[in-house]
């Protein structure tokens, strides 16, 4: 793996870097790499409260500000940035000032390396808006100036349209880190972890496969 100057993490909610990038921050930490993750909202609108519930949607926002503070921990992260935007609201903010913000931001942190959603390829409404952002953004740099960009992409039809993964890391070293990650965001997690811990436990192949390996594509401008 190439060792990077410094890295820039941006997702829209807790738990996104999670699921996509955990093994991997946590291999560039160990690596001396540092990282800043910039995380838009705190997921106040997730659809759940906990399994069983224990959070409420007056309780959920504080839960899962502590949540992220936790996840950042498990993977080494200590520049953590909560940017304060209402969770699924991303798409109706101004797109203008959005890629403003996320210029200046790009432009403080100066990352050799780049890490946010494909746009097209992601899904929810708040990942497209902020993978917009983040890649006009980037555009509006001088070539010269412009990092490498790393994006996840998991829509159905993602390979078909963009291709094969440019990028697959074997995060088998680093599983414990994304495992502790997961287990930070329970209010969000404890259902699905509640069918995986089994699995892992018993080597189930698919299972592994998905708890060490993570993929990206780069974004080419």
């Amino acid at each position: 793996m190439k060792k990077e100057r410094q890295i820039l993490v941006i997702f829209p909610h807790p738990d996104d870097e999670t699921f996509g990038v955990a093994g991997t921050i946590a291999m560039h930490v160990a690596n001396g790499t540092p990282v800043t993750y910039a995380c838009l909202t705190l997921g106040e609108m997730g659809r759940n409260l906990g399994n069983p519930p224990f959070a409420t949607r007056e309780s959920l926002p504080t839960i899962r500000k502590k949540e992220l503070i936790k996840a950042a921990e498990a993977m080494g992260i200590d520049d953590l940035r909560m940017l304060g935007f209402r969770d699924k609201t991303l798409e109706f903010e101004d797109d203008e000032q959005m890629v403003q913000m996320m210029e200046q931001l790009i432009k403080e942190v100066n990352p050799s390396l780049l890490i946010t959603f494909y746009p097209g390829y992601s899904v929810h409404p708040d990942h497209e808006a902020t993978a917009r952002a983040v890649i006009e953004a980037v555009q509006r740099l001088k070539e010269s100036e412009r990092s490498t960009v790393h994006c996840v992409a998991f829509s159905n039809n993602h390979e078909q349209e963009i291709g094969p993964a440019d990028v697959i890391n074997d995060i088998s070293s680093f599983a414990e880190q994304k495992k502790a990650a997961m287990r930070a965001h329970l209010s969000q997690t404890e259902w699905l972890l509640k069918d995986l811990e089994p699995k892992w436990d018993s080597g189930d192949a698919e299972a592994l496969q998905w708890i060490q390996t993570e993929q990206f594509w780069t974004y080419r401008f």
